[in-house]
């Protein structure tokens, strides 16, 4: 481990040093607080460096964007459907507009176990999952002035340039501009930061955060308070905030309303949470495992329903217990099936259902056409359609003037050497969400 070195930073060169391949081995000075041997970018030294100062070992000033490969931590993919395996990784320089961040937590989310499965139509093997870290960044890329070395930042999957369509349009939190490369699971231009036992590594969500460094895109991090817990505000960076925007900016729930959750997990409870912020009157929680019931209650729910009490279709159960059906209903589970059953709880002429859920590859969702043609409105969200770089740094304050729960998802915080552990609690349904410190 080694600190953040200040810009322009004072490097003295040796005279014995090599160029194996096409990269630069060079000796720093012991002041510089790096590890002893660093591996520069050849291409980027040439445009600072003469070839004086290289024959001579003369002492250089070298500009904060150039940085040595970090050898770092990481849980890596092998292939789908097999455990994380713990390995030493390689977390190349930022390039132009990229931030390199050192992560001190990161949380285990289902979209991770989704990915990890298989049944991800987007997964791609070797890879470097996680998408809820926090940490402080390490060094930035040409380009980048709106973070520096020390800035604590949450980095985000949903990224924010202000420049698209998208970002310039109110009506979604979307942004297009890097939207095909971190789909390929590669940095914008088109390239991997990562490397392990000589193979290249794939990112995953534009954040990979289940590793001790990362480096993403400058539009793809949020700089938020420095006095926020990081191993609490990590879960901003998808659950909390995803299932808490759904119930405020894509339903836009009203005082007064009824709605339905399917699913109490992480999301779930965060949507209970932000119906109750709305102001709802009815708050019912659906699931089948009666464990999650007390913490439902404690976020919010005022009656909890399990579907295998019943002998009818949940969607009958809940249009019997509401006079017609809900207002709003969130399905927070990534079940077809029950995506069908969400939106048929909804009330004739006015009811809306929120898709928050993954489903997996190849799926499809279905229903009578009549159910829409009678008003029920089926809608879907990503990030609790928070923009995100603006958002997050006001849902963290929120949570630091105690106006929004965050701790209370945690129920587990395990070293990351245990990171299958927290998958294992996850699947078993004993946990809301295991937080991992490196």
């Amino acid at each position: 481990m080694f600190e953040p070195v200040p810009s322009r930073l004072n490097y003295r060169l040796y005279t014995g040093f090599s160029r194996p391949g096409s990269r630069l081995q060079i000796k720093v000075h012991p002041t510089a607080k790096r590890p002893s041997h660093c591996t520069f970018h050849l291409q980027s030294l040439t445009t600072t460096l003469s070839s004086t100062a290289l024959s001579t070992g003369t002492p250089i000033n070298l500009p904060n964007h150039i940085f040595c490969v970090i050898k770092c931590k990481a849980a890596v993919a092998w292939e789908a459907g097999k455990p994380l395996s713990i390995e030493e990784v390689e977390v190349a320089p930022p390039k132009a507009n990229e931030v390199r961040i050192k992560l001190f937590a990161t949380g285990v989310c289902h979209t991770d176990a989704f990915t990890l499965s298989g049944s991800d139509p987007e997964g791609l093997f070797p890879v470097i999952l996680g998408h809820e870290g926090a940490g402080t960044v390490e060094s930035v890329g040409e380009g980048v002035t709106k973070f520096k070395p020390g800035d604590t930042v949450i980095p985000l999957y949903v990224p924010q340039c202000g420049e698209c369509k998208f970002c310039k349009n109110p009506k979604t939190n979307l942004c297009g501009k890097i939207r095909i490369t971190q789909g390929r699971g590669l940095m914008p231009d088109s390239t991997s930061r990562f490397t392990c036992k000589g193979k290249q590594l794939f990112h995953f969500m534009g954040t990979s955060t289940f590793s001790e460094y990362t480096v993403v895109a400058d539009i793809s991090v949020a700089k938020v308070d420095e006095k926020a817990p990081l191993d609490k505000v990590c879960l901003l960076g998808c659950g909390i905030s995803t299932g808490y925007g759904a119930a405020l900016n894509t339903a836009k729930v009203e005082p007064g309303s009824t709605c339905a959750i399917f699913g109490l997990g992480a999301i779930g409870l965060a949507v209970i949470m932000g119906c109750k912020a709305a102001g709802a009157t009815r708050i019912i929680g659906v699931d089948i495992n009666p464990d999650k019931f007390d913490m439902g209650k404690e976020f919010g729910a005022t009656e909890l329903v399990n579907p295998k009490d019943h002998s009818k279709p949940i969607q009958e159960v809940l249009v019997e217990m509401t006079d017609g059906g809900v207002d709003y209903s969130f399905e927070c589970i990534g079940n077809v099936a029950i995506m069908r059953a969400a939106l048929e709880a909804c009330h004739k002429g006015w009811g809306e259902s929120i898709i928050i859920g993954v489903a997996g590859a190849g799926q499809e969702i279905s229903t009578r056409p009549f159910q829409l043609v009678t008003g029920r409105v089926w809608r879907g969200t990503a990030f609790g359609g928070w923009k995100s770089v603006d958002s997050v740094p006001k849902l963290v304050t929120d949570y630091m003037n105690k106006k929004l729960k965050v701790d209370e998802f945690v129920t587990h915080t395990l070293p990351f050497d245990q990171i299958n552990e927290g998958f294992d609690l996850m699947h078993a349904g004993k946990s809301i969400r295991t937080v991992l410190k490196f």
